[in-house]
């Protein structure tokens, strides 16, 4: 599924003229949080339940750079499911559809305020297993 776009703007480049690192993580974030929303997280629960996010791993190889004026989207999906985890797979493409970036992520549910990992909530877990089962038919 699409979960974010954007545009490469002067001040996201490095000396290189480049879309820096730091840039392409923040649109994997972005794209990880539309993803757990997707699948039934609600921000609200963060002051309510006390509960979120923790990512505990990132993998982020690079194929194509972006410059200046690039247009992009990223398009993710979940790769495994855990009792307390998700793995995720992020993937940036350019404005003509070639890849740029992946990003491969294992994020763990989090209560906020014992900062120790808790079950997926059963919709997640549902939900999440729902779309890895729709992926793998496409």
């Amino acid at each position: 599924m699409r979960t974010y776009s954007g545009v490469v703007y002067p001040a996201q480049t490095d000396a290189m003229g480049h879309m820096t690192v730091q840039y392409y993580v923040a649109a994997f974030d972005q794209a990880m949080w539309l993803l757990v929303h997707s699948l039934g997280y609600r921000p609200a629960w963060q002051t309510e339940r006390g509960e979120g996010w923790a990512d505990i791993r990132h993998d982020v190889t690079f194929s194509k750079e972006l410059c200046v004026g690039s247009i992009f989207w990223v398009e993710s999906s979940v790769v495994a499911v855990g009792k307390t985890s998700l793995s995720t797979r992020h993937r940036l493409f350019d404005a003509d559809g070639q890849l740029s970036s992946t990003d491969e992520i294992k994020s763990v549910y989090f209560d906020l305020r014992e900062r120790n990992a808790l079950p997926l909530p059963a919709s997640i877990r549902n939900s999440a297993n729902e779309r890895m089962t729709a992926f793998a038919k496409t």
